[in-house]
């Protein structure tokens, strides 16, 4: 029996119709699929509601992936690849496998020689970085940073140390109602030198992309409480 294929969808990083996010071939190739590895079903439904599958919803298959699922039970998730049937692997915002459960799935799957197919759709960390105007060729993405004020402040000093070193973009996130804290920490320590884009509801009609000094921004904060945000910091204009 000739092994089913992992396709690794992206999904909308917010409400905004599919067509604006996703090409239609891949709209297509989701459309087919009836097995589904996902963080949380009731998101991945929706989602699947709008690509107008050829099968009733009830037909679908599901399994959920995400930060409390073990290590060891990861494997199993494949089983409906080695019965023949292609499976998709559904973040629950933007690509799968990028600050993303889902990178351990993929990992495993390579071990047990599954062809993987990524396909075309939105990425907040790589549409932020392009719109930052900063350096795209050397950059650093470090997911969270810690939840402790002083370690916090000592990671933020430790980015702007490596961005000058390195000139190296540095790019993180947080959860979004920390957001509003996180951004006051970075202006109150970062340089005034300091470069910092502030890239939110990425690909929503409420998109707001902004890159400015630490100076300036000190004199007009936006509000990004809730709103899912990118961060990018640069202490080098030499690219």
């Amino acid at each position: 029996m000739t092994p089913g294929k992992l396709f690794l969808i992206p999904s909308p990083l917010g409400e905004t119709r599919l067509g604006n996010i996703l090409p239609e071939n891949v709209q297509r190739r989701v459309a087919n699929l009836r097995h589904f590895i996902v963080e949380h079903p009731k998101t991945a439904r929706l989602f699947l509601k709008q690509i107008e599958c050829h099968r009733p919803l009830q037909e679908i298959e599901m399994q959920i992936l995400n930060e409390h699922t073990r290590f060891n039970e990861i494997e199993q998730l494949l089983a409906p690849v080695f019965s023949g049937y292609d499976i998709g692997l559904l973040s629950e915002a933007g690509c799968p496998a990028i600050a993303d459960p889902g990178a351990n799935l993929v990992h495993i799957a390579h071990q047990k020689n599954v062809t993987i197919v990524p396909l075309v759709g939105p990425s907040s960390i790589f549409l932020a970085l392009m719109a930052s105007g900063f350096n795209g060729q050397n950059f650093h993405f470090h997911g969270y940073l810690p939840v402790k004020d002083d370690l916090k402040i000592r990671a933020i000093h430790n980015l702007e140390e490596q961005s000058a070193k390195m000139s190296q973009t540095q790019i993180f996130i947080e959860a979004p109602y920390r957001n509003q804290k996180l951004l006051e920490t970075l202006v109150k320590y970062c340089k005034d030198e300091t470069e910092l884009c502030i890239a939110s509801n990425l690909t929503l009609e409420s998109e707001y992309i902004i890159t400015k000094s630490i100076k300036t921004w000190k004199s007009n904060l936006p509000d990004i409480n809730k709103k899912p945000t990118v961060f990018l910091l640069s202490n080098s204009n030499i690219f």
